[in-house]
This record gives C-alpha cells, structure tokens and sequence, in this order.
C-alpha cells in the first residue's frame, strides 16, 4: 500500500515538472522574453493548479 502512494506521489511531481517546463515552452513559443518565461514556469511551480488556470486564461494577452 505504501509503494502504491509512493508512486501515484512520483508519478503526480513528474505531472507537475512536466507542466512548469511545457508552461515554459509554449510562452517561449509565443514570443515572449526568457525572463516571461521564467516568470510563468516559477509561478506554476508554487501554485500548481492556480497558476495552471491563470496561465491558460491569460497566455493570448501576454
């Protein structure tokens, strides 16, 4: 059972990694600075699911 939540905790963290550094490709792609990009990829580090949503709402105003 331990091993169970060990690895539904891995698999959701490498999730999570695999999110910042897409938030952080796309806002390249779409021509906004390195420094933006960080801005975004730290911002969904921390608040995961909130920065996620903020991210996807505001990502064609920026």
């Amino acid at each position: 059972m331990v091993l169970f939540f060990f690895l539904i905790s891995v698999l959701f963290f490498v999730l999570h990694i695999m999110l910042c550094v897409w938030a952080f490709r796309d806002c390249r792609r779409r021509g906004k600075s390195t420094e933006m990009a960080l801005v975004v990829m730290v911002a969904m580090f921390f608040f995961p699911v909130m920065g996620l949503i903020v991210y996807l709402l505001i990502r064609n105003e920026l």
